[in-house]
C-alpha cells in the first residue's frame, strides 16, 4: 500500500508542479521544458520540502525515455534527410567530434577521466529536439531551408548518440568504468575487440530483423487492428508495439530499451497509419516526456552553482559559444549561406534530452562522476533558457553583416542553396502529391456516398483503410453480369468499358462501379471489361458493413440510398427492353 500511495503520491505531485511551473515558463517566454527541469529540482532530495519517490521517478522516467526514442523514430524521415544529407551529415558529425574533444579538453583541466570527457562532451555536444522545434516553429522557419537543415542535423545527432548509448557500454571497462551486466550480458570476460564486435554484431542483428520484418509485420498489424474501428484498441497495439519491440530488444539482443523504442518507430513510420499513430501517442508520450524531466530535475544539486561556478561557467561556455562557433564555421567551411549558419548556430546552442540520457548512462557505468551530471544539468538548463537570446543575438548579427557587406550575404553559399531548395522541393512536391491521392480518394468517397461527410474524419479515415489495391490487364472481365456482388470498385489508374445493353461507357481514373454491391448485394447488372493496365482499389461488402456496424446512425441513410439506386436501375433497364423491343 506505501507502494501505491508513493506511486501516485509521485506522479501526481510531479504533474502538479510541472503544470504551475511550466505555465510560468511559458509566460517568460521560456520553453516549457525548463519548468518541468525547475518541478524536479524543487521535488528532488537537495532542495527543502516535499521530496519524491526517486527510484519511482527513475522507472517513470525510463518510460518517458522509451516514449521519447519511440517519437524520434516515428518522426524519422530518410528521404528529408537524404535531401538535406550534404550539410547535415558532415556538420553534425563534425561538431559533434570537436565538441566531444572540447569536453574532453575541459575534464583534462579539472582533473577527470578520458572516459568522463567523452561522456561530458557527447553530452554537451547534442542538441534538443524540442526546444530547436519550438524556435523554429515561432520563427515560422519548419519548412524553410534552414529548418529543414536543422531538423536533419538533429537527426543525424539522434542516430549518432543511439550509437554511442549502443558502444559506451562495451567500451566502458576500457574508459575506466564499470562493465554493465544489462547491454553486455552474457559476454562474460571477452577481450575487448570481441566484446565490441558481438554487441555491434546483436545490434546489426536487430537492426536486420527490425528493418526486414518489421515493415511486413507492423503496418499489416496496425492495418488490421484500425479496421476495427475501435480507437482505444489502435491505441493500445501503437503501445504495445512500442513498448513490446523495446523490452524485447533488451531482453532478447541486449540492446538498449532507447534503441528498441528507436526502431519501433522507425519500423511503424513506415505505415500509412503512422500519422494517426504519432497523434494517439502523442498525449501518452508527452506525459512520461514530462515525468522524465521532471525525474532528471530531481538528480540535479543546485549548490553546484555555488559549490564550482566555473565549471558550470565553462560547461556553459562551451555548449553556446563552443557549438556555435562551431557550427557556424563547419557551414560556412560547406559553402552554405552565412544566415543559415547563424541560424543553425544559434537555434542548436543548447542541450537536452539525449544529454540527460548520456548523463545518466554515464554515472551508472562508472565513467562520469555526479558532479559531470550537475554540470551537465546545469548547462541543460542554462542554455535552454538563454536560447532565446542566443537567438535574438543572431539575428542581430545577421542585421549587422547584411548591412556591412551585402554582396557577400548575397553571394556566399547562394548556389549551394539554390540546389538544397531543389532536393527540398522535389520531397514537398512528392508529399503533396501523396496528400493530393488521398484527398482524391476521401472526395470520391464522399461524392459516392454523400453521407459520408456527416461522420468526422477519424471516421472517414478508417473507412478508406479497409480499401484493397486490386490489378487488371487489358482484356480482363472486372465484373461479369449475372454475378452476385460483392464489392466495389474506384480506378486509380487505366480505364475500364462498362457493357451495357444500349452501348459501353468508358470510365477513368477517378471513377468508380459497382457501388450497388455494397448497398444491396444483388447480381451484377452489366459486364465492366478493363481496356488498359488497371489499378483499383476495392471495397469489399463485408467490411463495408463492419464499417457500418460501428456507424449504426447511417444505416438509415444507406438504406435509403439502396432503394433509390435500386430504383434508378429498374427504370434504366425497363428503358433498356423498350429500346431492344423497338
Amino acid at each position: 500500500m506505501h507502494q501505491e500511495v508513493g506511486l501516485i503520491a509521485t506522479v501526481a505531485v510531479s504533474f502538479v508542479f510541472a503544470a504551475i511551473l511550466g505555465y510560468g515558463a511559458d509566460r517568460l517566454r521560456l520553453p516549457p521544458l525548463v519548468g518541468y527541469l525547475m518541478a524536479g529540482i524543487l521535488m528532488g532530495p537537495f532542495t527543502p520540502g516535499f521530496v519524491a519517490d526517486t527510484a519511482l521517478a527513475g522507472q517513470l522516467a525510463e518510460m518517458g525515455v522509451i516514449l521519447l526514442m519511440f517519437g524520434v523514430g516515428l518522426h524519422f524521415s530518410a528521404s528529408d534527410l537524404l535531401a538535406v544529407r550534404g550539410i547535415a551529415v558532415p556538420g553534425a558529425i563534425g561538431r559533434i567530434i570537436l565538441a566531444t574533444l572540447l569536453g574532453i579538453g575541459l575534464c583534462k583541466l579539472w582533473g577527470w577521466s578520458l572516459g568522463a570527457g567523452i561522456v561530458l562532451g557527447l553530452s554537451l555536444s547534442v542538441a534538443s529536439t524540442v526546444v530547436l522545434l519550438k524556435a523554429l516553429e515561432e520563427r515560422n522557419l519548419v519548412n524553410a531551408a534552414s529548418g529543414r537543415v536543422a531538423v536533419g542535423w538533429l537527426i543525424v545527432e539522434d542516430l549518432v548518440m543511439v550509437l554511442a548509448l549502443v558502444l559506451l557500454p562495451a567500451l566502458a571497462e576500457l574508459l575506466g568504468g564499470n562493465a554493465s551486466d544489462t547491454t553486455n550480458h552474457g559476454l562474460g570476460d571477452l577481450p575487448l575487440a570481441l566484446t565490441i564486435g558481438l554487441t555491434l554484431l546483436k545490434v546489426v542483428a536487430f537492426a536486420a530483423m527490425a528493418i526486414f520484418l518489421g515493415p511486413r509485420i507492423v503496418p499489416w498489424l496496425l492495418t488490421m487492428i484500425a479496421r476495427t474501428g475501435s480507437r482505444e484498441l489502435f491505441t493500445l497495439t501503437v503501445l504495445a508495439i512500442a513498448l513490446g519491440i523495446a523490452f524485447g530488444s533488451a531482453a532478447i539482443f541486449g540492446v538498449s530499451f532507447a534503441l528498441g523504442a528507436f526502431f519501433a518507430g522507425v519500423v511503424m513510420s513506415e505505415s500509412q497509419l503512422s500519422h494517426r499513430a504519432a497523434a494517439d501517442s502523442l498525449p501518452l508520450q508527452n506525459a512520461f516526456s514530462v515525468l522524465f524531466f521532471v525525474s532528471v530535475g530531481m538528480l540535479f544539486d543546485p549548490s553546484i552553482l555555488v559549490r564550482q561556478p566555473l565549471a558550470v561557467i565553462g560547461a556553459l561556455a562551451l555548449v553556446i559559444l563552443g557549438k556555435g562557433i562551431i557550427t557556424f564555421l563547419i557551414v560556412i567551411l560547406l559553402r552554405y549561406p552565412i544566415s543559415m549558419g547563424l541560424t543553425l548556430a544559434g537555434g542548436l546552442a543548447q542541450i537536452g534530452e539525449f544529454s540527460f540520457i548520456l548523463a545518466g548512462l554515464g554515472v551508472s557505468l562508472g565513467l562520469l562522476p555526479h558532479e559531470g551530471q550537475d554540470l551537465i544539468l546545469a548547462a541543460a538548463i542554462l542554455s535552454i533558457t538563454l536560447n532565446p537570446i542566443v537567438i535574438f543575438a543572431t539575428d542581430g548579427l545577421k542585421k549587422y553583416i547584411h548591412s556591412k557587406w551585402p554582396s557577400l550575404w548575397e553571394s556566399y553559399g547562394r548556389s549551394r542553396q539554390k540546389a538544397l531548395g531543389k532536393e527540398l522541393e522535389k520531397i514537398r512536391a512528392l508529399g503533396e502529391e501523396r496528400e493530393r491521392q488521398h484527398q482524391l480518394k476521401m472526395q470520391q468517397l464522399i461524392e459516392t456516398f454523400p453521407l459520408f461527410s456527416e461522420v468526422d474524419e477519424d471516421a472517414q479515415e478508417e473507412l478508406l483503410l479497409l480499401f484493397k489495391a486490386k490489378s487488371a490487364p487489358p482484356g480482363e472481365r472486372v465484373i461479369r453480369r449475372g454475378d452476385r456482388g460483392d464489392s466495389m470498385y474506384f480506378i486509380s489508374s487505366g480505364a475500364v468499358e462498362v457493357r451495357l445493353a444500349s452501348g459501353a461507357i468508358r470510365l477513368e481514373p477517378g471513377a468508380f462501379f459497382g457501388e450497388m454491391a455494397l448497398l444491396t448485394g444483388g447480381r451484377r447488372t452489366a459486364d465492366v471489361i478493363a481496356v488498359d493496365f488497371c489499378q483499383f482499389e476495392v471495397l469489399e461488402r463485408r467490411d463495408f458493413n463492419m464499417f457500418m456496424s460501428h456507424h449504426p446512425h447511417l444505416r438509415a441513410a444507406v438504406s435509403e440510398m439502396a432503394q433509390q439506386r435500386t430504383e434508378m436501375n429498374v427504370l434504366r433497364q425497363q428503358r433498356e427492353k423498350s429500346m431492344d423491343l423497338s
